[in-house]
């Protein structure tokens, strides 16, 4: 049996794709602070920013997993802050990129070397790794890496039988956009009116992207926006 890693499956986009994933027949594993809710999911309870996550992974993940069976890890947790250049200390920003970077690369060294032919790292980007806004400094920043984090795998695993895409939503029906923009409904709104369709992206959209660009390893390297054509200002 295929093997999905997801990190933050318990809301939104994550927990859309563990769904679907369980309905495909995977053994779903979530890593994520709180319960995904769904009965077919192992939730694993890691702190992905702790200076200990390695050794977390070591006794709580590694067991579960089964070598040479194809496993898909998707990254897919991550802090949306607001804040300007101007207002972001050092400290900030590096604790943003623990998170949203480091943690990323942490389950890789670790997961990689049970990951046998056919397997895959999909990263959850944003329509902010390939562009900016001002007052999102840490999260633009971070994404911006993790799309270079993925053109990076992709180069490293010529030859060993994984891919790689980047998956980047845009703005979509989720509780972190909600709690970003105080759940005002003309806020929302206005968001919506902002691609072809003038509405949000539904977070089973998203799933249904993540699991193609997990299964089809032509797109091997690239990168993925589902935003319902962003109109551009």
């Amino acid at each position: 049996m295929k093997t999905l890693i997801i990190t933050g499956g318990s809301k939104g986009i994550g927990k859309a794709t563990a769904a679907l994933f369980c309905e495909q027949g995977y053994n779903v594993i979530n890593i994520a602070r709180t319960h995904s809710g769904l009965d077919q999911v192992r939730d694993l309870s890691l702190d992905l920013s702790a200076a200990d996550l390695d050794d977390q992974i070591d006794t709580q993940l590694i067991p579960l997993l089964t070598p040479s069976t194809p496993i898909i890890l998707i990254h897919n947790a991550a802090q949306l802050n607001s804040g300007r250049l101007q207002d972001t200390s050092g400290d900030e920003l590096h604790r943003i990129l623990n998170l949203n970077v480091t943690a990323p690369q942490r389950l890789n060294a670790k997961v990689l070397p049970l990951m046998s032919p056919g397997s895959a790292i999909v990263y959850t980007g944003s329509t902010l790794s390939e562009k900016a806004v001002a007052n999102s400094f840490t999260y633009v920043t971070s994404k911006h890496a993790m799309l270079g984090m993925m053109r990076a795998t992709c180069q490293d695993l010529v030859g060993s039988g994984i891919h790689t895409a980047c998956v980047c939503p845009g703005f979509t029906d989720t509780e972190m956009l909600r709690a970003h923009v105080g759940d005002d409904p003309a806020v929302l709104q206005s968001i919506a009116s902002g691609n072809g369709f003038g509405r949000l992206v539904t977070p089973q959209e998203m799933a249904s992207l993540l699991r193609y660009a997990a299964e089809n390893p032509v797109i091997n390297g690239a990168v993925l926006h589902g935003n319902l054509g962003q109109i551009e200002s």
